[in-house]
């Protein structure tokens, strides 16, 4: 199975992500994230994985066999990118770590952070990375492909998803190409859009009495903060190939890994500003 979770940078996408790690990692013989960040460590440090760090020497020494190797040894992995550019990580690493998890026997989970790297729009998708989305299903491998950047990933890529994970989104850019994507108002997915006419009765959002919003009108996805301005919560769109359709808030989702993804530091105003 596919799955697509994505929405702009801040969002609390790299939280979402491991908390759908987390909670399928053991449905799994092998999980292997690709980690562009370094956001994942929290997997790692809780015990549902082991960590990797993958620079110049790892990417140049290891080939598919080595990566089945490693895998087969260390079956559950954070691979993290090191002192690698984007073509390095997507040819050297990216793509024979893939086909190592497709090869072996039973059944694989790849998470692809930062898949806009990985599988671009402009420029070669390794014949791995692009066979994972489109026959993997058949070989018993799943993967979920992360991003905040839709307009810079592959076609071919997108257009194999079973399911979508979507946040909000604020360029006009990524607004179409959800838009492309999506059997439901947009904008929903534009936190500016307040509220949005003729949206479907699963994507209301319910109060606190349970009480859902009259006449068609559903406010538009929330990110929500705390007094400092970090991120305490967000909302997607869960949609998949049956029709089925649920507004998620992630403050009712507990994962119980520690997320240590970087927050990113505020900028403060000048005073009379």
């Amino acid at each position: 199975m596919n799955g697509l979770l994505a929405a702009k940078s801040g969002w609390g996408k790299s939280w979402y992500t491991q908390a759908w790690t987390e909670a399928n990692v053991n449905e799994y013989d092998r999980l292997a994230v690709l980690d562009f960040k370094d956001e994942y460590r929290g997997l790692v440090k809780s015990g549902y994985a082991k960590h990797c760090i993958v620079g110049p020497r790892e990417a140049a020494a290891f080939g598919v066999e080595e990566w089945m190797q490693f895998l087969q040894q260390n079956p559950r992995v954070v691979l993290c990118r090191h002192g690698l550019d984007e073509e390095t990580w997507r040819e050297e690493v990216a793509d024979p770590v893939v086909k190592a998890n497709r090869r072996l026997t039973g059944s694989s989970l790849t998470v692809i952070d930062e898949a806009h790297f990985v599988a671009p729009q402009r420029g070669s998708v390794p014949d791995g990375v692009k066979g994972l989305a489109t026959t993997g299903r058949g070989e018993n491998a799943s993967s979920l492909w992360v991003t905040q950047r839709l307009t810079e990933m592959d076609e071919t890529v997108l257009a194999q998803m079973m399911f979508t994970i979507l946040g909000g989104f604020s360029s006009s850019g990524d607004l179409a190409k959800v838009e492309n994507i999506v059997e439901y108002p947009v904008d929903l997915h534009n936190p500016q859009a307040g509220k949005v006419p003729n949206s479907p009765e699963g994507l209301q959002r319910v109060d606190a009495s349970g009480t859902k919003a009259k006449g068609g009108l559903v406010p538009a996805l929330e990110k929500f903060t705390d007094e400092d301005g970090n991120t305490v919560g967000s909302e997607w769109i869960y949609a998949d190939e049956s029709g089925e359709m649920d507004r998620k808030d992630t403050r009712e989702v507990s994962m119980e890994s520690t997320h240590w993804g970087a927050q990113g530091k505020q900028l403060k105003s000048p005073e009379g500003a």
